[in-house]
């Protein structure tokens, strides 16, 4: 990765290069393929540090973070901080979108579902006691049966193991 450090209104030391290239390589463990990075660091009247931080990244565009402190490593570090963030953001969003790409692979690889069709037996009217004692027999999650007035009914087990009726 090419970085390149710009100093405004300061003077910058080797130790302050070699921390600013230290935070560089801190965060290139997100292996995003940074190819360009521009770290520049300005002091104002107030002596106060702003540090900006700019970054390439292929297929995202480009990452802007910059923090104003009273100290210019405080300011390095805060930035590195909030770069991290959106670095990691980017990232993980990546490896969500492949495990994504591979889960729609599994589900279009699984077979559909088989519907068999059952005759529906609501040929005869049946009172209720009647229908609670042919379902509580039959073994099967729900019933439809017709009534003594000639309505369609249904009767199922609930959640709770009593049996509910529409």
């Amino acid at each position: 990765m090419n970085v390149e450090i710009v100093g405004r209104n300061v003077a910058l030391t080797e130790p302050m290069k070699d921390h600013i290239q230290k935070v560089i390589d801190e965060v290139e463990k997100y292996n995003l393929g940074i190819m360009h990075a521009i770290v520049t660091v300005d002091k104002d009247k107030r002596d106060f540090f702003t540090v900006e931080i700019i970054m390439n990244i292929p297929e995202k565009g480009t990452a802007v973070v910059h923090y104003t402190d009273k100290d210019m490593y405080a300011a390095l570090d805060k930035a590195k901080d909030k770069l991290e963030k959106l670095l990691r953001r980017y990232h993980d969003k990546i490896k969500d979108h492949r495990k994504k790409d591979r889960i729609e692979e599994l589900i279009v690889e699984e077979e559909v579902d088989e519907i068999v069709e059952m005759p529906l037996d609501v040929e005869k009217p049946l009172t209720i006691d009647e229908a609670i004692e042919e379902f509580k027999n039959s073994g099967l999650y729900f019933m439809v049966f017709k009534d003594t007035h000639g309505e369609k009914r249904v009767i199922y087990r609930r959640k709770d193991g009593k049996l509910g009726l529409y």
